[in-house]
């Protein structure tokens, strides 16, 4: 069965009775090249286990079965477990796990599942859950690579830099994290039924250790997401809002960090918030 032929789907999905989840962001992949150069991108061997969410028909998961050690794929439709019992028959070396992945301790997963494998990450992502599926992916901080199909708008945020428009709060928790890289679009005509909008294939490298040292890493990622809650606002004004503390705090620390008072956020880089969290982290313990 051709997995990326129209027909052949739709014919598939009528035999099995199955209709199109919009609330779980569902497009299906009807271009051959895209799982191909996905699983590509992924860097995949025999060496490989791939953790898969997802895998929707398992035109992807397919693919990545030709190439790992091993693939879990975990689908939150329990609809379509009839189908990917069809499509992913005789393929000994996956594994289909039917729940929320958010909802699942992704360490202990892959240990289970995955264990004595170099772990990775490769899938065509549900857009309606990109990022909290990131941010728990990235904190599980086990996956030497993740690499997805997301919005080209979000690959881009993502990827963005200081003083970008598209600079903002979860791309620098992922600019923390990984090293962030756009490989490739998609446009919308390769998906059953049609996004609106085009994608994007981002491979997110795992880092081995940070951009810069800090003293505080989960106030770092309050301070990060303050900054970027009111935009509008001085750094100094979004952190006292933000974090529950005096203006004169964060003006202090700003200026100890060498930061003019009234820069704001967007204009600052990761080493930059690295410094004046660690200003006003001195700080906040000197006035306890």
């Amino acid at each position: 069965m051709n997995l990326t032929n129209q027909n052949e789907i739709q014919a598939l999905l009528a035999r099995h009775g199955f209709r199109f989840s919009k609330s779980m962001g569902q497009n299906f992949l009807i271009a051959d090249w895209v799982p191909r150069q996905l699983a590509e991108a992924a860097e995949v061997d025999e060496r490989t286990g791939v953790l898969e969410i997802g895998p929707g028909l398992g035109c992807l998961t397919a693919r990545l079965s030709e190439r790992a050690g091993k693939v879990l794929a975990v689908e939150l439709d329990k609809s379509l477990r009839p189908v990917l019992a069809e499509t992913l028959e005789g393929r000994e070396n996956v594994e289909l796990l039917f729940g929320d992945v958010l909802k699942q301790d992704i360490p202990a997963l892959v240990a289970e599942h995955l264990g004595g494998l170099r772990p990775v990450v490769c899938a065509n992502l549900p857009y309606n859950v990109t990022s909290p599926v990131l941010s728990a992916l990235l904190r599980a901080g086990c996956f030497e690579t993740i690499t997805v199909m997301v919005q080209r708008e979000v690959a881009k945020r993502l990827c963005a830099k200081a003083g970008a428009p598209d600079y903002g709060a979860f791309g620098i928790l992922v600019q923390w994290l990984s090293e962030p890289e756009i490989l490739f679009e998609v446009p919308p005509g390769c998906f059953l039924p049609q996004p609106k909008v085009t994608s994007a294939i981002i491979r997110l490298r795992r880092r081995t250790e940070p951009p810069a040292a800090v003293r505080d890493e989960e106030l770092l990622f309050h301070m990060i997401r303050a900054a970027f809650n009111q935009r509008r606002k001085t750094l100094p004004n979004a952190l006292a809002a933000g974090l529950g503390i005096h203006r004169e705090q964060a003006e202090q620390a700003l200026q100890n960090a060498g930061f003019d008072t009234r820069i704001r956020g967007e204009s600052v880089d990761l080493v930059g918030f690295a410094k004046i969290c660690d200003e006003l982290s001195k700080i906040l313990s000197a006035d306890l």
